[in-house]
């Protein structure tokens, strides 16, 4: 059974897992890094990277050995190279340089944004392309067709901050901890969904990109009033970002040749009620839906080392080994410029 070795550290997660061609998760280890980010309220990048250096070498070793491993027994090493948290992304990529050159096996430096899009295929085996994808993350959120793998058109991004972002600032507002996702969506459960009036954001604009600023912003001066309870803003502010989201996919979906399924992926597809709403525009739109399972849509080894194995299938040799790391690395290069300076991908 051909085997590749992920790892991933773009962000706040160390993480390594082995996968075969079958789509076996043969093991996986992921560290959070929670603790020491959860004074600041947000992901420091320094301690980032310094945790993934002391904690991925012994983690690999961990897994290869849950594994039955050996690394020269290996398809290949594959590896997050961009776009994330630079100083963390280059700690994954010479790691997994040196494994690749000890054990002279292929290096796939893999974009951590195809983990997310391709994750799905590894949860679902009946998932063809092309489909629809929404990846939504604490640092990106796209509309994307994904037509195969390395082949991706985007239709949407974000002119400001992504979901995720949103979310998490909400959650600080709320003092409600890091990260922010979760504990939002706890406490939404306790809400009246229609009890503060927010924004939605670029919904009725005729276009497919998402804003999320001005959102962040109504539920800070909803919370200083002191007229709202804290559950209320958290169910409003959920409602108002899943409108936002059906609402662009809509659009997206009307101008998008046919696809086979619509797909969310990426932290916030962890959503319950995300999923829910999405799930109900597929069926709408009569298309099929997947989600990854809540363990997959977090940033995973499984994830990358699954992009491996799907770049191995459509005949990849592997990356050169002086490859570099990269801050940002867009899905689809050629799509057109989108106004607003914090876009990103």
């Amino acid at each position: 059974m051909g085997v590749v070795l992920g790892i991933e550290s773009s962000c706040d997660e160390t993480a390594a897992a082995l996968v075969g061609h079958d789509r076996t998760i043969i093991a996986q280890a992921i560290a959070s890094q929670d603790d020491a980010h959860a004074p600041y309220g947000g992901v420091v990048p320094e301690i980032a990277a310094r945790a993934h250096a002391e904690r991925l070498a012994p983690m690999i070793e961990s897994v290869l050995r849950e594994g039955g491993m050996e690394l020269a027994a290996l398809d290949a090493v594959a590896a997050t190279a961009g776009p994330g948290l630079i100083g963390g992304v280059m700690v994954g990529l010479v790691t997994a340089k040196a494994l690749a050159m000890a054990a002279d096996i292929p290096l796939m430096a893999i974009n951590h944004l195809e983990g997310h899009a391709l994750s799905p295929r590894l949860a679902e085996p009946a998932l063809e392309f092309p489909y629809a994808l929404l990846l939504v993350s604490g640092g990106h959120c796209q509309i994307l067709r994904v037509e195969g793998v390395g082949r991706y058109r985007r239709f949407a991004t974000t002119i400001d901050d992504a979901l995720g972002e949103a979310f998490d600032k909400t959650a600080k507002i709320l003092g409600l901890g890091f990260p922010g996702g979760p504990a939002v969506e706890r406490l939404a459960r306790e809400g009246d969904a229609a009890a503060v009036p927010l924004p939605r954001p670029l919904v009725g604009s005729g276009e497919p990109h998402f804003s999320f600023a001005g959102l962040k912003s109504a539920v800070l001066r909803a919370h200083e009033t002191g007229r709202h309870a804290d559950a209320d803003i958290a169910a409003s502010f959920q409602q108002a970002a899943i409108d936002c989201v059906v609402d662009r996919l809509r659009i997206a979906l009307d101008t998008m040749e046919p696809v086979s399924a619509l797909v969310v992926a990426g932290g916030v597809a962890a959503n319950a009620a995300m999923r829910s709403a999405l799930e109900a525009l597929a069926n709408a739109r009569g298309l099929a839906f997947s989600a990854p399972p809540p363990r997959l849509c977090t940033d995973n080894a499984a994830m990358i080392a699954w992009a491996g194995q799907e770049r191995l299938a459509i005949g990849v040799t592997g990356d050169p080994l002086d490859i570099a790391a990269r801050p940002r690395w867009p899905l689809d290069p050629a799509a057109e410029p989108v106004r607003g300076a914090g876009v990103k991908g």
